[in-house]
């Protein structure tokens, strides 16, 4: 039942540790976690039940690995760029042109940069529901946060990247 969730899993490990290999770490726990208490998952979702030990497990990791930190920016993890994007398109649909290419992978990169210096309440709540196409509903009991409150961050968080983008845009020279 867990087995066709574990990239979800690990995408959404992904996108709250801002590392590959931590969040490599966290869905191992995370799994280990579910196989223990699978005993008491009581119906419903089973994604929306992984994705809530994820994000548990993820925040503790957190805390106990990076000194506390859980707020703390891009440059505290030690990371020198953004995470790598995920495909968007397949690679056999883009364009032949290497420079169109590379000027989509170049955006990619830039807006993975706005998504990740999302404070981690916003930037959950919107790789939810824009990344992984959970309802409202389902993102409250991942968050434990009510369904207003949901709406309200994610509608801060799509403010916040959109100005993210029009900053990349302004620096870019107009963009493309």
């Amino acid at each position: 039942m867990v087995l066709p969730h574990l990239d979800a899993a690990y995408n959404f490990a992904r996108y709250l540790t801002r590392n590959p290999d931590d969040a490599a770490d966290v869905l191992q726990e995370a799994s280990i976690r579910a196989f223990r208490f699978f005993g008491g998952f009581k119906g419903g979702s089973v994604r929306t039940w992984l994705l809530t030990i994820v994000r548990n497990t993820a925040y503790t990791w957190m805390a106990s690995h990076r000194r506390g930190t859980v707020n703390a920016s891009v440059e505290d993890y030690g990371i020198e760029r953004p995470l790598e994007p995920f495909a968007v398109v397949p690679w056999e649909r883009l364009p032949d042109d290497p420079e169109t290419r590379l000027l989509l992978a170049e955006d990619q990169a830039a807006l993975m940069d706005v998504i990740d210096r999302l404070s981690p309440e916003f930037r959950e709540v919107l790789v939810l529901r824009e990344i992984e196409e959970l309802s409202y509903r389902e993102i409250a009991e991942v968050t434990g946060a009510p369904v207003g409150t949901v709406m309200s961050r994610l509608a801060r968080a799509r403010r916040q990247v959109q100005s993210g983008w029009r900053r990349h845009v302004a620096l870019e020279g107009g963009g493309r």
